[in-house]
């Protein structure tokens, strides 16, 4: 009996030490001192409330993974934050958390520097108004995830990703964000989502963007501008945005089970990048494969367009798109080479299944599925067949395929590097055609809606 008082006091005392760690400020003066101070596993809480930051609210220390230090709201979307200053982590900083704030303050004060890392933005909302980025992340294994980023009418991003020196930030993870109006400006750098610039391009990121929503974000002609290496974007939603995702520099990025409607597709430059199981309806164009103006492996300027050399665009389903697969003249142009187009589905469309301007060199057609398309274009007659793939629309309401599909089981050649269809599900040979691999397993993807995803998901 003793026994059991004593471990019990002794479990009563830790629990109040820890505790004493959670710490509750009323003014932003309260929160700076508490940061300067914080140790690993604290938490401040700031208040309910309205405050007007003067000057930036600066964080250095560092927590642990186990134990990281959390500025928050003290309630989600309880305190905002308004004026000209905004939370800015700094190098060495580590393992910080900033939760469930309302940012009304001036754009281009939230950020995280070079040399911070394992810091986490989550459950805020950027309504940032004036010129610059609504969150700048800078550092390495990041995460940024169920914020929403909203009403946008100035230059500047959304989200902007960095890096130091020529090294992109590595080893992020940027998901189930809402982005949610953005109104077109006049220049350029008004992307949604900016990830990297020219001069990170050729530098490996290994970062995966997923499970984010985009409406209604037109600030420039490029909507999502990846000028980046290996990243991954998956499982990412686009309706109705005017504006493009472009994979505008860089080289070896998959991007897989996105779902585009009503938006003009995706444009792709770079070499070795895999496009494949995405979903697209009612765009204009689908897919737009670059015209490149330059050869970076032959030294050509990191800003040129640079040529699209060994692509492989495969699995997606095209469906009511005013235009499908597409390549712009550009005076000069040098087209694109080696790219695979590989059991797509085209289907319900008045306009040719492919329009390339070119040149184009060693381009291979194998095995597309068109149905009810205007004409084949410039896809060979031995890159496809015409049939009808038995797409009808599920609850979720895109188009699948259907018992007796004769996209199901049609592939005989081995694609390793595709493991999933649009709907998450695994994929196992004989493969299916298009996006959707006809699957009894748990879907783990769809398309989203605002439900699903930005600070008050799940609420």
């Amino acid at each position: 009996m003793k026994h059991s008082f004593f471990v019990l006091a002794i479990a009563m005392l830790a629990s109040l030490q820890l505790r004493a760690h959670d710490i509750t400020v009323r003014s932003l003066a309260e929160l700076q001192t508490a940061i300067g101070k914080a140790a690993p596993g604290d938490v401040i809480l700031l208040a309910n409330g309205v405050y007007t930051a003067a000057a930036d609210i600066v964080i250095d220390r560092q927590g642990t993974k186990a134990k990281p230090i959390t500025i928050a709201a003290q309630t989600v979307n309880g305190a905002e934050i308004n004026g000209s200053g905004g939370f800015s982590i700094i190098k060495p900083a580590a393992h910080i958390v900033i939760k469930g704030f309302r940012f009304t303050h001036k754009a281009g004060r939230a950020k995280t520097a070079p040399g911070t890392t394992f810091c986490r933005w989550t459950r805020n909302v950027f309504e940032t108004p004036g010129d610059g980025e609504n969150l700048y992340i800078a550092g390495s294994d990041h995460e940024i995830d169920y914020n929403t980023f909203q009403h946008k009418n100035a230059m500047g991003r959304f989200l902007a990703i960095r890096g130091e020196n020529a090294q992109i930030a590595e080893r992020l993870w940027i998901h189930h964000n809402y982005f949610f109006d953005q109104q077109p400006q006049k220049g350029n750098g008004i992307e949604t989502l900016q990830f990297g610039l020219s001069g990170f391009s050729m530098s490996s990121s290994n970062s995966i963007v997923e499970y984010n929503l985009f409406e209604q974000c037109a600030g420039e002609n490029e909507m999502i501008s990846v000028k980046a290496s290996a990243v991954v974007l998956r499982y990412n939603t686009i309706r109705n945005c005017p504006a493009q995702f472009t994979l505008r520099h860089g080289n070896r990025c998959e991007v897989y089970g996105n779902y585009f409607v009503n938006t003009p597709g995706i444009r792709i430059f770079g070499d070795d990048h895999l496009i494949h199981s995405n979903y697209f309806e009612n765009c204009k164009p689908a897919i737009n494969i670059g015209n490149g103006d330059g050869e970076v492996a032959d030294g050509a300027k990191l800003t040129c367009h640079d040529r699209p050399d060994r692509v492989l665009i495969a699995f997606n389903t095209l469906v009511n798109n005013p235009q499908n697969i597409l390549q712009g003249g550009r005076n000069n142009g040098m087209g694109a080479t080696a790219i695979t187009l590989a059991h797509n589905i085209v289907q319900n469309s008045e306009a040719p299944a492919a329009e390339l301007a070119g040149p184009n060199k060693d381009i291979v057609w194998t095995a597309n599925l068109l149905h009810k398309v205007d004409k084949n274009g410039d896809m060979p007659a031995s890159g496809y067949t015409s049939t009808d793939p038995k797409l009808a629309k599920d609850n979720t309401g895109t188009f699948h395929l259907q018992a007796g599909s004769p996209a199901k089981g049609s592939v005989k050649t081995a694609y390793p590097a595709i493991k999933t269809d649009m709907d998450g599900q695994p994929r196992k040979a004989p493969l299916d055609a298009g996006a959707d691999q006809l699957s009894s397993a748990k879907r783990t993807a769809q398309i989203l809606d605002p439900a699903l995803v930005g600070q008050a998901a799940g609420r």
